[in-house]
């Protein structure tokens, strides 16, 4: 794993390939599926399986998991393994309190032994890299110890979002902490939190000495930041944000993309994308109340061209 990564986060109801693909033409090295259930995939659920869909051009995708049960990852991270995935990513991270509750996600920071088993168990089943998504801690800090855990269990990488699970996404991400993890590991460790401007990741990248950044929620209705972290990073050159016209045609191209992925309810899911497309834009509040009603990719794309005129 080479340094200066620039990488998609994976994010439930976010990641699906639309996204994944604006998102890698604009210079992202590397984007996840959305969460996928180890439990559910060992069923072969089909609302489970409909998350591993994947373009062709998608050379550098990783699939994400979780689940609390070492055997049961194991399995996942077996069969995933011949898919034409080039990682599997264990979800030691996620704060969601469904997710939490069952003991997964960033659950298993509460438990360095389980979480170092369910390492070790899937990097042992799987033929391709197994890294692993974590946080700070549940509620003490204690990204240290696990991250040493999972080195040791077989880990070929972390990514650390520098908060706590009780933090949820309040308050700001402990990016003195990521050079801690850094130091105490030999790995490659991705930094995660807190990135919404290019400036942004090349500070991370100079305090922390992190082998590269992963963006989640700067990247919502934002896919142009990895073009302008990737500029300022490579040529320390500072790309101007995309202006109205990009804006909205970038917009209307994921519109597209999700009518033909899931057809009338992919314009429904496109509702909070467009949310973040049109934000900070003039006249866009009465825009948006209208496209949170729209149900057709038509009606999507008059609305938005009134925002552009």
């Amino acid at each position: 794993m080479q340094g200066n990564l620039i990488i998609l986060a994976p994010m439930a109801g976010v990641t699906d390939w639309p996204f994944r693909l604006l998102c890698a033409e604009m210079g992202c090295c590397m984007a996840y599926s959305e969460m996928v259930s180890a439990k559910a995939l060992a069923r072969l659920n089909k609302n489970t399986i409909s998350l591993l869909e994947r373009q062709e051009s998608e050379s550098s995708l990783g699939v994400q998991i979780f689940g609390s049960d070492p055997q049961v990852m194991a399995e996942a991270s077996s069969m995933l393994s011949g898919m034409g995935f080039s990682e599997i990513s264990i979800n030691m991270g996620c704060p969601a309190k469904k997710i939490v509750s069952n003991g997964e996600g960033s659950a298993l920071l509460k438990d360095p032994k389980l979480a170092g088993r369910i390492a070790s168990m899937c990097a042992k089943a799987a033929t391709i890299p197994v890294t692993v998504k974590i946080r700070a801690g549940f509620s003490e800090v204690n990204a240290v110890e696990i991250a040493r855990v999972l080195e040791e269990s077989g880990a070929s990488a972390i990514a650390l979002h520098a908060r706590t699970t009780l933090q949820g996404y309040s308050g700001k991400a402990d990016w003195t902490l990521i050079e801690k993890v850094k130091r105490s590991i030999k790995i490659p460790l991705i930094g995660n939190g807190d990135i919404f401007e290019p400036e942004d990741a090349l500070r991370m990248m100079e305090e922390t000495g992190c082998n590269g950044v992963m963006i989640g929620r700067g990247a919502q209705g934002n896919p142009w930041i990895f073009k302008r972290v990737k500029s300022l990073v490579e040529k320390g050159l500072a790309l101007p944000g995309p202006n109205i016209e990009e804006r909205i045609s970038v917009a209307v191209r994921h519109c597209e993309m999700m009518h033909e992925l899931k057809g009338a309810n992919g314009i429904i899911e496109m509702r909070k994308h467009l949310a973040w497309y049109t934000k900070g834009l003039k006249n866009a509040s009465s825009v948006r109340a209208r496209i949170m009603k729209a149900k057709s990719l038509h009606d999507i794309e008059k609305m938005l061209a009134c925002l552009a005129e």
